[in-house]
C-alpha cells in the first residue's frame, strides 16, 4: 500500500508495521525509557521553570509523555475494554502514537521561535522573578501552541486521510520530522561559523585555562585578557559564548553529526525530549545574549534561565590581578 504524502505537514513517512499489536510492548518499553530520561534531566538540576516559556513547555512536554506512557500501559494490560462509550483495543496504542508523533513532528519551529522571541526581550531585564503575569502569559503560550497543533494535526486533510485509510488496514506507521532535522543542521552550522570565525581566539583562551579551589569548589579560571571589554567587541563574546556552550554540549553535538552523517530516521515521538530541548535552550540563550549584549546587566536572577551552562563567565572580564585576587581565600566575586 502506497503512503500518502505529508509535505505539507513537514513530516515524511518512515515506516509501517503490518501488526501493530506487536508492537505495543517496543512502545511501552521506548515511552518507559523517554519518560526516566525526562524526569531523570528535569531533576539532575534546579531550574526554576518560571522563568521560561522554554521551562513550562519542558514540564508540558514530559507530562504529555507520562500520559501516554500510562494510556499505553493501561490498554495493553486491558487489551479490549470500553470507556465512557468508546471502545478502545490495543489499535488505539498506535493511533495514539501517531497522533502524538504528528504533533511533536511540527512544534520543533513554534517553540524555538517563541523561546528565542522569549529570551530576547527578558534577558536584559534586572528582576529576579517573573511576575504573576508573565507566568500566566507563559501558561497560556503553552496551552495555546498544545491545541493548535493538535487541531492543526487534525485539521490536514492528507493527515486525516492516512490515518482514516491506517485505521481500516490495521498499520502502524511511524513519523520522523523534517523540522527536527533543519533545526539540528542550522545549530551546527552555526556553530561550525562560530569556529571558524574564533579559532584563534579560541585556542590562545583554553591554553590561559588553570584550575584553582574557590569557596571549596573547584573552578577554571582563565587568565587570558581580552583587547576589548566583552560587551563590546562581539567577536571576544561570540569566544565565550562558544567556550561556555561546547564545554558543556559537545558530547550531544557530536551526537547530532553521527545522526545526521548516518541519515538516521529517528521517530518523532523519540525525538522531542527534554535533552534536546534542554540543548535547543542553552543555544537560544546563547543567541539572545549576543544580540542583547549591551543591554545585559550582571544580577543573579540572570543566569537561572539555563539549569547546565553557567553563562556568568561570558559577561565577567578576567585578567591575571583578578585571577590572583579570586585564589586569595575569603575573595568574593560580585557580578
Amino acid at each position: 500500500m502506497a503512503a500518502i504524502s505529508c509535505a505539507n505537514c513537514s513530516l515524511q513517512y518512515y515506516s509501517q508495521l503490518n501488526q501493530p499489536l506487536e508492537a505495543s510492548c517496543v512502545l511501552l518499553l521506548i515511552m518507559l525509557g523517554k519518560v526516566s530520561l525526562n524526569l531523570f534531566m528535569l531533576g539532575v538540576r534546579r531550574w526554576d521553570v518560571k522563568q521560561s516559556f522554554m521551562g513550562y513547555f519542558c514540564i508540558s512536554l514530559a507530562l504529555l509523555d507520562f500520559t501516554l506512557l500510562v494510556t499505553i500501559a493501561f490498554i495493553s494490560y486491558f487489551e479490549d475494554f470500553a470507556l465512557w462509550g468508546v471502545r478502545f483495543t490495543k489499535y488505539h496504542i498506535c493511533l495514539f502514537t501517531q497522533i502524538i508523533s504528528l504533533m511533536y513532528g511540527v512544534l520543533h519551529y513554534p517553540v524555538c521561535l517563541v523561546s528565542v522571541l522569549d529570551y530576547y526581550m527578558t534577558v536584559a531585564q534586572t528582576r529576579k522573578p517573573a511576575s504573576i503575569g508573565q507566568r500566566l502569559l507563559y501558561i497560556l503560550s503553552v496551552i495555546f501552541i498544545w491545541i493548535s497543533v493538535l487541531f492543526y494535526i487534525l485539521k490536514v486533510p492528507a493527515v486525516s486521510a492516512e490515518l482514516e485509510i491506517q485505521n481500516h488496514f490495521f498499520t502502524c506507521p511511524f513519523y520522523i520530522s523534517v523540522q527536527s532535522y533543519w533545526l539540528s543542521l542550522a545549530i551546527l552550522f552555526v556553530i561550525g561559523v562560530a569556529l571558524v570565525i574564533c579559532w584563534s581566539e579560541v585556542i590562545t583562551m583554553v591554553r590561559s585555562v588553570r584550575i584553582i579551589s574557590f569557596t571549596s569548589v573547584t573552578v577554571l579560571i582563565f587568565s587570558y585578557a581580552s583587547d576589548c571589554d566583552c560587551t563590546v567587541c562581539k567577536k571576544q563574546l561570540l569566544t565565550r559564548l562558544l567556550i561556555c556552550f561546547l564545554g558543556t554540549w559537545t558530547p550531544f553535538v557530536f551526537l547530532q553529526m553521527i545522526i545526521l552523517l548516518l541519515g538516521a530516521q529517528i521517530p518523532a515521538y523519540m525525538e522531542m525530549n527534554v535533552p534536546w530541548l534542554y540543548f535547543i535552550n542553552s543555544f537560544l540563550i546563547a543567541t539572545a545574549y549576543w544580540f542583547r549584549c549591551h543591554d545585559i546587566q550582571l544580577t543573579e536572577g540572570m543566569w537561572s534561565a539555563d539549569p547546565f551552562v553557567s553563562w556568568k563567565f561570558c559577561f565577567i572580564p578576567f585578567n591575571n590581578q583578578n585571577t590572583e585576587q579570586a585564589e586569595k581565600p575569603g575573595t568574593e566575586i560580585i557580578c
